[in-house]
């Protein structure tokens, strides 16, 4: 599989229509693409004015359906290869981050990192690997992968916010207590927010958590 050189995907500029002074990046699920998570910046947009969104395309074309991207591939759901897959495609999403703060003349204090499904994966991973930590990282519907590398391999203790839908079809939902105990054990200050009846999606109440959370880590 070919490597790409960068990512690129929609953007919001901050709704006060001053310069941006914060970012968040959304990294949407498997076989979705930018599109998709850059629906969510308007509402974010609301109780964070001076953010700009940005909403990758993830770098390869879905291989599981004839539209869409992929962070990885998800062909085989055994966890050594998931990780293989985040670990391939993490560099690529760091120098996305850094291009960005850099455009906007931005640090890793003033970025948060928002992921559903596949794209709480790769957040969780890059995130708690940055040399300096960002504000917040929020996941749906996701996973720390392989929780017991952390302890060897983190740099850096964002706070984490974790909402998952009791009825996960897809990522189930013990995934959030089990992503929660690996973050608490290596000091990761974590919140976890379980969605009674949810499946695998992001409901109303599960985007007033987000914005709450973004409030509380880029609203000063």
């Amino acid at each position: 599989m070919t490597m790409p050189t960068a990512l690129d995907g929609p953007r919001q500029a901050p709704a006060s229509g001053g310069p941006p002074r914060a970012l968040v990046v959304l990294l949407h699920g498997l076989g979705a693409d930018g599109n998709d998570l850059i629906g969510l910046a308007p509402a974010f947009g609301q109780i964070l004015p001076d953010a700009a969104f940005v909403s990758p395309h993830a770098p390869f074309p879905c291989d599981m359906a004839p539209m869409g991207r992929q962070w990885f591939s998800f062909h085989s759901q055994a966890e050594p290869d998931i990780l293989a897959g985040v670990r391939a495609v993490a560099p690529i999403l760091k120098a996305f981050i850094d291009a960005e703060l850099a455009r906007h003349d931005l640090s890793d204090d003033r970025l948060a990192l928002l992921g559903f499904s596949q794209g709480t994966m790769v957040a969780l991973h890059v995130g708690l690997r940055r040399p300096t930590p960002c504000a917040a990282v929020v996941g749906y519907s996701g996973a720390l992968i392989a929780p017991e590398i952390l302890a060897g391999e983190i740099k850096s203790r964002p706070p984490v916010l974790l909402v998952h839908g009791e009825a996960d079809e897809v990522i189930v939902f013990s995934a959030m207590a089990r992503s929660a105990e690996a973050l608490l054990a290596n000091d990761v200050p974590v919140h976890c927010e379980p969605r009674p009846g949810l499946g695998h999606g992001i409901d109303e109440q599960g985007m007033a958590f987000g914005a709450a959370m973004l409030k509380q880590t880029l609203g000063a």
